[in-house]
């Protein structure tokens, strides 16, 4: 397999006739939203011309070009258009999650951020970046390529919050329960690039901007023609912000943040004027969109159907707490077995989207983990009862919470395999210690950088029972 590393390891144990089709889909998947393909696939340099998609601009009448790049995916995202443009590239900087020996760049200098909190290296590549766009001209050109992950990566809060403001409020706001639209409307309003304003910055030196961006957005359409210029490109430092301030204001309220959060960020953000909101339209901008949340589901389903599996795919609008999401996995799984509704076995059951974890306290962490692993090992409770189930959950971009692996993989085995290492796997997610349970019964998943970045994907391998065999 070319994207799931230790394959071997997960198919040393439980049901392996079950793992091996689950991984199969899911590396299958995973190369085929590899961003370095997708963009070497439409961008080339022919002369002075650079050519991406149907758009041509003749680089020759350029003074400077720029390759800026945040994100989960930032590695081949970057890769790819440093690539293309070689020595036609005046000088890089690209924020990333993980800085692997396979990332070999020409001109653009990697800064390793922090996710999901940020940190001191991504706030310093941050400003670097700040003061390139405050030189540049209306000769310039600043290639942007852009991934989820970009709000911690690409960190820089405005004056008068501190970078550690940003650290503690990223933090609470994960563990709020809120969702991700809630959080983003925070924590753009509060900086300095993110939420259209690092466009803004290009803009008003008059420089041209092309992005390139990955949106891992719940309720985005899938990607059409990657060729033709994509017009409702939305957030990120690159794009119009669809949040506001007064959304900014209500998830304070609403999530009892006002007596948790600095006192910088609650005064800032209840004292903003309409001076402070963040931009909305972009008009002159071009933006190219790689892929979107429910591609993966749409390609692992035609992957499925090439294995001549039946796939099914539940919904790419998947949210709410994981353990909750893999519990009813599990059931659904048991009503297809028993009783084959809605489909019958066996077949392949697909679904995206971003489970989260609420830790009211933080004292209740003993361990590492993320969703994905939660919801695998939730899954594994009830999946016992249904034969040759097998889940796997991971975070596509390849890490998963405060684990650095994508996710985890569990079968009807799962439990009894942990029980027999003494491991209560009720106790592990009251703990939040998933991974250390996972990993104690080969069942993470480790990819390390995958190439894209679009939240979760969940593949479950649902076989027909057995003639005479029964879940009880």
């Amino acid at each position: 397999m070319k994207k799931i590393r230790n394959a071997e390891t997960i198919l040393s144990n439980g049901n392996r006739i079950s793992r091996q089709i689950v991984l199969e889909v899911a590396d299958k998947t995973l190369q085929r939203l590899d961003s370095y393909e997708r963009i070497r696939s439409i961008m080339h340099l022919d002369g002075d011309v650079l050519h991406i998609g149907t758009r041509s601009w003749d680089l020759s009448q350029k003074k400077n070009i720029y390759l800026f790049g945040a994100g989960k995916a930032c590695n081949h995202m970057a890769m790819a258009v440093d690539h293309v443009l070689g020595d036609r590239l005046t000088r890089g900087i690209a924020i990333v999650k993980i800085h692997e020996d396979t990332d070999v760049f020409n001109k653009t200098e990697v800064f390793v951020g922090g996710h999901p909190l940020p940190n001191e290296a991504g706030y310093l590549a941050s400003k670097e970046i700040i003061r390139i766009v405050e030189q540049a001209s209306a000769d310039d050109l600043f290639i942007v390529v852009i991934s989820g992950g970009s709000s911690a990566l690409m960190s820089c809060p405005v004056d008068g919050i501190t970078l550690q403001d940003e650290i503690e409020a990223t933090d609470i706001l994960l563990k709020s329960g809120a969702g991700i639209y809630e959080i983003n409307a925070i924590r753009r309003h509060i900086s300095a690039l993110n939420g259209g304003m690092l466009a803004k910055r290009i803009q008003d030196a008059g420089a041209e901007l092309i992005g390139i961006g990955i949106s891992d957005a719940v309720g985005t359409p899938a990607t059409d023609d990657i060729r033709v210029p994509y017009t409702h490109y939305k957030s990120t430092p690159i794009g119009p912000d669809t949040t506001t301030l007064d959304d900014a204001r209500a998830t304070i309220t609403n999530f009892n943040l006002s007596g948790r959060l600095s006192k910088n960020i609650v005064d800032y953000l209840m004292e903003a004027g309409p001076e402070k909101e963040t931009p909305k339209s972009f008009p002159d901008n071009t933006y190219f969109l790689l892929n979107t949340l429910p591609d993966s589901c749409i390609y692992a389903k035609e992957i499925c159907s090439e294995m001549g599996i039946p796939a099914l795919i539940l919904t790419s609008f998947l949210e709410g707490e994981s353990r909750d999401a893999g519990t009813f996995m599990a059931s659904l799984v048991r009503e297809i077995q028993t009783y084959g509704n809605p489909v019958k076995p066996p077949c392949i059951l697909l679904s995206s989207g971003e489970v989260t974890t609420k830790i009211p306290d933080s004292r209740q962490i003993k361990g590492h983990g993320g969703p994905g692993q939660e919801m695998a090992v939730s899954f594994a409770i009830t999946a016992a009862k249904t034969p040759g189930a097998c889940l796997l959950s991971i975070d596509s971009e390849g890490t998963d919470g405060t684990a650095k692996v994508a996710g985890g993989i569990t079968d009807s085995e799962s439990l009894q395999a942990a029980q027999e290492k003494g491991i209560n796997l009720y106790q592990t997610l009251r703990e939040h210690s998933c991974f250390e349970a996972l990993d104690a019964i080969g069942s993470t998943v480790f990819t390390g950088n995958t190439g894209t970045n679009l939240c979760d994907l969940n593949i479950v391998y649902v076989p027909a029972l057995k003639e005479g065999k029964s879940d009880e």
